[in-house]
């Protein structure tokens, strides 16, 4: 029997959850996280510089190292160094890391998410899943590409269960995408946590959007009668789109406008405050009438749904259709930036790594 996880990413009523459990993996951390540090660049240079040994082999990879592209939202050994393998002050570190890369809000809800993996664990322990141990809070990994510096090109991610954040640090710039949230449940239906929902802003302010279409509109928005089961991009290195479907900013009256540009915020908000604007920016300057929102599946509540917002610079998809409509799959994707972009690739092709 291991020792119990401590409640650093455990937050609001999450923390109830956490009951004596066997657990496969070292205690993920101790106290509280590191506080927030002052930008990217200093956050991987203090872990790259307490790396040793096995760690060090796992958290520090090349540049080019092909997992910089890749992400995944399942639970599998991905490359990086978990935070289980980490010693008490390294997870601090790891968590600074991750906190430079997002808001406080998102910061606040990407710890939700891991901590969300003991309630998931319980749950299908009670169910019987036989693999239940791998839901494991200690099992989010940290992975730096390159050497970071302040003005050089270097990148990190931070991934696991239901979390992937992606940076790319491009001369003085730090760019964020694909980021991706999701959550199992969506609602947690018994126990401790009983109503607890991590990601209801995403489904209630779209639901708010779709209340504001007149049944003619609605048509247009309602793109198919079923879902895919999951966002239609996956994890694909590259999200592609043939089309423009649904219903365009442009064609909204202001309410609906006013009620897109507020579900579009609560993805933008999950970015630093900088990196939030300069988004929003490029939005408005490709065009906020070239925006879609197009919906799939049922709009019942509790049934499956789907829902994107397309337009010329990003992608976010949202499904909830999985384990009978309670398990929520979230993605901004980044036309331009993402993985660092033309710029990362562009001094990738140029200099030797």
């Amino acid at each position: 029997m291991r020792a119990l996880l401590y409640t650093v990413l455990i937050i609001g009523a999450a923390a109830a959850a956490a009951s004596s459990r066997p657990s496969t993996a070292q205690p993920a951390t101790s106290g509280k996280a590191g506080p927030a540090a002052t930008n990217s660049t200093a956050a991987a240079q203090a872990l790259a510089g307490s790396l040793a040994g096995p760690a060090r082999e796992k958290g520090l990879l090349p540049l080019d190292h092909e997992a910089r592209t890749t992400l995944n939202y399942i639970p599998i050994v991905r490359a990086g160094v978990p935070l289980e393998e980490l010693t008490d002050p390294q997870k601090a570190q790891a968590l600074s890391l991750l906190r430079s890369g997002l808001s406080e809000s998102g910061f606040a809800t990407a710890r939700s998410i891991i901590a969300h993996e003991d309630i998931l664990r319980e749950i299908e322990k009670a169910q019987g899943v036989a693999n239940y141990a791998r839901r494991q809070p200690g099992l989010y990994y940290t992975a730096i590409f390159g050497t970071p510096s302040s003005d050089g090109y270097w990148a990190w991610r931070f991934e696991g269960h239901h979390l992937s954040v992606n940076a790319s640090h491009v001369g003085k710039e730090d760019i964020v995408a694909p980021l991706f949230f999701g959550s199992n449940p969506a609602k947690v239906l018994s126990g401790p946590s009983m109503g607890l929902r991590i990601l209801k802003n995403e489904e209630d302010e779209a639901r708010a959007l779709m209340a504001l279409f007149t049944p003619e509109q609605k048509t247009k928005v309602v793109i198919a009668p079923e879902t895919t089961n999951d966002i239609v991009t996956t994890n694909k290195p590259k999200a592609e789109i043939a089309q423009f479907d649904g219903v365009a900013a442009g064609t909204m009256t202001a309410p609906q406008k006013a009620q897109l540009r507020k579900l579009l915020d609560v993805y933008a908000s999950r970015f630093p405050a900088s990196q939030r604007s300069s988004q929003l920016a490029r939005i408005e300057k490709a065009g906020f009438d070239k925006l879609y929102f197009a919906w799939a599946g049922s709009t019942e509540v509790g049934k499956k749904h789907y829902y994107r917002i397309h337009g010329p610079s990003l992608l976010i998809e949202y499904d909830n259709s999985q384990n009978d409509a309670n398990h929520i799959h979230s993605i901004w994707r980044d036309f331009e930036h993402d993985y660092g972009g033309d710029l990362l690739r562009k001094h990738l092709a140029t200099v030797k790594h």
